[in-house]
């Protein structure tokens, strides 16, 4: 009898013991699970683009390693699974966790998006872009607005913006007799200066430069046009730039992130503050050379606009300006900023 009680007794402590192990796994396993996490992330860039691999794959792959593999990315090309001006919404909804976007495809969220899409020949040089944006405080205003929706604003590169055509430009009547696919404030631009400019999917713009239906496009610039196969199809890349700046955003739903411990929080932040100078810097030095190579193997021709058109532009362009700061009184708070600044350069 006594060795039945003591044997209960055992197995009475046993029991117990795994009752307690298996209560502390049960309640571990969500924690575990939780510090697990993949985000669907849609692109505006087609597959082929060059900034595809440079942007998206690289912070694809810094996220990946600095979490530890904690934060994976699904990448999506661009319509995989939405349209590009429907991504926007879709990261502030939190149905997409990430998404890169050109700021025209948020204009009518963000009062600011026409800033950021580029003012037309405002700066000359991609550091005085780099500095307005950083230094100056405009991608903070950005992210500010951007956060009214849910959405954390980060630009992904400031780069200038340069056309590529079938023939080249070498009066003002040939410029307002082009057909050039466009978007956003540069649309609006190009239309205003007499050219018949309208929007077209990346995925679309190899065919539509092919079959005649546009004369020219812009798709970044050199590194662009090489990637997408502009140039086989039209060889004259027009300098100076239409404008510079941050055409490219990275966006983040403010649910996703808020999701995430606070040290994934950390990097993931960081990593997209560090992807704007990488880029940026990046981005210069392979234009000079892509372009370089597109002028030695593809007979590519550098069509530099007469002092003519380049006036006229210009002029179109400043009187454009002003239309952007009537959109709110935060826009009119960052044109009057920019009109400081390029007083200061001299260039007004």
């Amino acid at each position: 009898m006594k060795l039945f009680a003591t044997a209960r007794k055992t197995l009475t402590v046993y029991a117990s013991a795994l009752t307690l192990g298996i209560t502390v796994a049960l309640s571990a396993a969500p924690a575990a699970a939780q510090d697990s996490f993949t985000w669907k992330v849609q692109s505006h860039w087609p597959g082929s683009s060059s900034s595809y691999t440079d942007s998206l794959g690289r912070i694809k792959r810094v996220l990946e390693e600095r979490t530890d593999g904690r934060l994976k990315l699904q990448l999506y090309e661009a319509g995989a699974l939405f349209k590009a001006k429907d991504t926007f919404n879709a990261v502030s909804r939190g149905i997409l966790e990430m998404g890169t976007i050109s700021p025209s495809y948020a204009q009518d969220k963000v009062s600011l998006a026409g800033i950021a899409s580029g003012l037309p020949f405002a700066f000359r040089n991609v550091w005085e872009a780099a500095y307005f944006h950083q230094n100056m405080g405009f991608e903070q205003m950005l992210r500010d607005e951007a956060a009214e929706h849910g959405v954390y604003w980060a630009t992904d590169k400031v780069y200038p913006t340069e056309m590529v055509v079938k023939e080249p430009i070498e009066s003002w009547d040939d410029f307002t007799s082009l057909k050039i696919r466009s978007s956003g404030a540069l649309q609006s631009f190009l239309t205003e200066a007499g050219a018949a400019a309208s929007y077209i999917p990346g995925s679309e713009l190899y065919s539509a430069l092919d079959s005649g239906i546009v004369d020219g496009a812009h798709w970044g610039a050199a590194q662009g046009a090489y990637s997408m196969g502009l140039y086989e199809v039209a060889k004259y890349h027009v300098q100076p730039a239409l404008n510079i700046a941050g055409t490219d955003v990275i966006i983040v739903s403010q649910k996703a992130l808020d999701k995430l411990p606070e040290d994934m929080q950390n990097i993931v932040k960081d990593a997209l503050n560090e992807q704007f100078w990488i880029r940026t810097n990046e981005y210069q030095y392979k234009e000079r050379i892509t372009l370089a190579k597109a002028i030695e193997e593809q007979g590519v021709q550098l069509n530099v606009l007469p002092d003519e058109v380049q006036d006229k532009l210009v002029a179109t362009a400043q009187a454009m300006w002003d239309e952007e700061g009537k959109r709110s009184e935060n826009a009119k708070k960052a044109l009057d900023m920019l009109k400081g600044y390029l007083a200061d350069l001299g260039y007004l």
